[in-house]
């Protein structure tokens, strides 16, 4: 919000006559209550003889092809001086601002003594945007008759001295949409009084006997005030004093007329959006009702618009006559005709005007307020002092009483809150009463009779619902800056518990064996599991949906992490990077465990304990997952040859990883599940539970995500995982190894897992790891078999191990594979 600096020292000025403040300090002043300062800017310093003039003659010069005037204007010397100007807005006696030879405007652009038009130009008469203080290019400013005396300097008169002061007015705090409401927070800052011109006082006396206009509002309208106030015998086509237009001009709003510029003027004022109908035009009763299917309205900038039955509007017997809280109708628009106005003031529903400004694609003044709640007990004040304006600036005289109807709203309840709460929040301490004064000075009714404080907040500050609104409040005028930054200390005995150390271990592992951490999309893309192929009773099919997605073809959360992986990887593919290895660790969310489903709650209050109870029974299952992907090379291209292609075997391994981070041991199993190659997919088990799969994707599945030919996955659930803590750290044997192989024969079908796993069973306690390295199949070891080389590790804790004593040990092994699995010794 754009406002001059004059005003605000005005405005404060009303408690405290002789407070005033520079520049700088102000702009600190709103920081130090959680305002910023988007722009500081001064008025355009001009140089120079700049006055008033009276207009004493005007010529008017027809022979060229636009019209221009030869003006004598008197600027207080012995002579008037001859002035040609363009504009056409201004008559004999009119008093104008005149720039004579030697004066410097913005831009710069200086003022001389010139001959033009055939005749000799000795200055300039003005207007705002010459002036550089707003951008009405509509014509020369002219002065209301009595501000000055012509010679007079125009720079005193206009209040060309002073600073635009533009405050960024957050969507939360829509009471400081007005100069009522930065004018508060800034008697905060300096800790000066602050006298609220908000505030109900004598109603407006009416000046002409008559009924109040009839009005009513429909409940489906979602409105809570309206009122309606007939002023008649207005001059529409007078013209504002120059200190309204100059703040309307700064806040960037162009002067129309006294009447439509004092609705604006005491919208910055006091935050209350004001409209002024031709009351000769308005046909019945005023009605505020929601939209008919079908209804159209012409709105002021000339736009006939079709209405939803959403929209609120404004009617009367003949139809709609504005859009509630946005723009009024071209068929009640004041003109240069009317003598008698209706002046609307009114409480509409944010979201109603929200969505209509939306759906319009429309946005006003009137609108950025109503969008952010607008006081309901400013309504009448608001109204009281529109009339009263237009009265001064247009003349007329206030017609019967003001017609005012309500909708009965409940009314806000007192929060009860801790004297000491602020204090023990910012871990200051304040002095005694502090959170009372603070929040009396916002407004707030404070009962301090009882143990705890009774705060009322006011009906300007929707935003203060609990406590903790109100502690922020004390916190933020006591000064946020003087709140010590103190790093908690952490309690002792206490850091990761066993399930997040093993996540830990987890992502360290993969990271360290070449992976890249991701973290992909929480919602599925819909139909991947079609794409898949998964059978209809697939369970994770069964996904939870939310009612209200991000994006609505994802409206179904992860019951597996392959599918937002996989969509990794193809946006990285698509962008160049073919070699990936990809991992992610996350929740899924399974449903079927849940309890039954709990329906929309009260928001108005904290939800009961039998609530949250049944809102924690309804959760699904979220288990923790680990997943990753490979495709492209695994080992690089190089110098050292030509690099190698990631396989199912290194999906194994990472799987491998993933269980050795974990502390435990995977069995692999062959297995056919989709998304995987029914020949290069392998279940995961520990202790005979399934705890994942992984392997080579299916081709045709790669082919319908657009993904590469070959590419593996894992993904493990890592909840199903049994926690195990290896305490206390494993002992090392100070004794050398005995590495020896073994190369075994056996048919193709038999899994090389159940070959390791007999061979490690055999070998007994001097076993320390069994490593298969090498499988081979051809003529050598016939046909139907294969020959699996595995590498074999012995060591003893006690003693240093020979030859014979390995040798022993993996002839053991060797017989009770063959025994299991009918291996034979190549």
């Amino acid at each position: 919000m754009r406002l001059p600096q004059s005003w605000l020292t005005e405005v404060l000025q009303k408690g405290t006559p002789d407070w005033s403040a520079s520049t700088a300090a102000i702009d600190a002043g709103f920081v130090r209550v959680g305002f910023e300062i988007e722009d500081v800017e001064p008025f355009p310093e001009i140089t120079g003889p700049l006055v008033v003039g009276r207009v004493a003659a005007i010529e008017e010069l027809t022979e060229f092809k636009k019209p221009i005037r030869f003006c004598q204007v008197d600027v207080g010397e012995d002579a008037p001086r001859d002035i040609v100007c363009g504009a056409r807005n201004f008559a004999v006696g009119d008093l104008v601002v005149v720039a004579l030879p030697g004066v410097v405007l913005p831009g710069p652009f200086e003022i001389a003594t010139r001959k033009t038009y055939g005749k000799t130009s000795d200055g300039m008469i003005c207007s705002v945007t010459e002036l550089g203080v707003g951008n009405d290019h509509s014509g020369i400013l002219v002065l209301t008759p009595g501000t000055a005396k012509p010679g007079a300097d125009a720079r005193e008169v206009l209040g060309l001295d002073d600073t635009a002061i533009d405050v960024n007015v957050t969507p939360d705090r829509g009471y400081a949409f007005s100069m009522r409401g930065l004018g508060r927070e800034l008697a905060s800052a300096f800790s000066v009084p602050f006298v609220d011109a908000g505030l109900p006082g004598e109603p407006l006396a009416a000046d002409v006997d008559r009924e109040p206009w009839p009005v009513t509002i429909d409940a489906d309208s979602a409105a809570t005030r309206y009122t309606g106030r007939v002023i008649t015998g207005v001059d529409a086509t007078a013209s504002s004093p120059w200190w309204i237009a100059k703040r309307l001009m700064v806040a960037g709003i162009r002067p129309i007329s006294a009447i439509v510029d004092v609705t604006n003027y005491v919208m910055i004022e006091l935050g209350q959006p004001l409209h002024a109908f031709d009351a000769d035009k308005v046909q019945g009763t005023v009605t505020v009702r929601s939209a008919r299917v079908g209804e159209t309205l012409e709105t002021l900038d000339g736009v006939v618009r079709t209405l939803d039955p959403e929209d609120v509007v404004i009617a009367d017997d003949s139809g709609p006559i504005a859009l509630a809280g946005v723009m009024g109708g071209a068929s009640t628009e004041v003109t240069d005709s009317t003598t008698t106005v209706l002046l609307e003031a009114a409480n509409f529903d944010q979201v109603r005007v929200f969505r209509t400004g939306k759906r319009h694609k429309m946005s006003s003044e009137a609108q950025k307020r109503f969008e952010r709640l607008v006081d309901p007990e400013l309504t009448a004040v608001a109204s009281d002092r529109g009339a009263s304006l237009i009265v001064e600036l247009a003349g007329g005289q206030v017609a019967g009483p003001i017609a005012d109807v309500r909708v009965d709203v409940a009314p806000v309840a007192a929060i009860q809150i801790a004297a000491d709460e602020p204090d023990t929040t910012a871990g200051v301490t304040y002095a005694a009463g502090t959170t009372a004064a603070r929040l009396r000075e916002v407004g707030c009714s404070v009962d301090d009779s009882g143990e705890l404080l009774a705060v009322t907040p006011p009906s300007w500050r929707p935003d203060l619902r609990q406590r903790a609104d109100l502690v922020e409040e004390v916190l933020r005028l006591e000064g946020l800056e003087d709140i010590p930054a103190v790093v908690p200390r952490a309690p002792g005995g206490t850091g990761l518990t066993a399930a997040q150390r093993r996540r830990r271990a987890i992502g360290v592992a993969l990271a360290a064996d070449g992976f890249v951490e991701v973290l992909p999309y929480p919602f599925m893309p819909a139909g991947v599991f079609d794409t898949w192929g998964l059978a209809d009773d697939d369970p994770r099919r069964a996904a939870v949906s939310v009612l209200n997605p991000l994006e609505s073809d994802r409206p179904q959360l992860n019951t597996t992490l392959l599918p937002g992986l996989l969509e990794m990887a193809a946006r990285n593919i698509a962008r160049g990077r073919r070699d990936l290895a990809l991992y992610t660790i996350g929740q899924v969310v399974l449903s079927g465990d849940q309890g039954p489903t709990v329906g929309a709650l009260d928001v108005s209050g904290r939800p009961t304990d039998d609530e949250l109870a049944a809102l924690d029974a309804s959760l699904p299952r979220q288990p923790l997952h680990a997943a990753a992907v490979l495709t492209g090379l695994r080992d690089p291209a190089g110098p050292w040859g030509p690099g190698r292609a990631a396989d199912a075997y290194d999906a194994f391994a990472a799987a491998r990883e993933i269980a050795a981070a974990a502390g435990v041991e995977l069995t692999l199993v062959a297995d056919d599940e989709l998304p995987w190659h029914p020949g290069r997919c392998a279940r995961l088990e520990v202790d005979g539970v399934v705890v994942g799969h992984a392997g080579e994707l299916h081709p045709a599945v790669l082919e319908r995500s657009g993904l590469p030919a070959r590419l593996c996955a894992v993904e493990i659930d890592v909840d199903a995982l049994p926690l195990v803590q290896v305490l206390p750290s494993p002992k090392v044997s100070p004794f050398p190894a005995v590495l020896q192989d073994v190369n075994v024969v056996v048919a193709a079908e038999v899994p090389a897992q159940q070959v390791l796993d007999a061979l490690r069973d055999g070998a007994g306690e001097l076993l320390e790891a069994i490593t298969l390295f090498d499988v081979f199949t051809g003529e050598q070891v016939g046909e139907g078999n294969k020959s699996l080389t595995f590498a074999l590790t012995f060591r003893a804790d006690d003693r240093t191990l020979t030859e014979d004593d390995a040798t022993a040990a993996k002839l053991s092994a060797v017989a009770r594979a063959t025994e299991r699995v009918g291996a034979r010794l190549r």
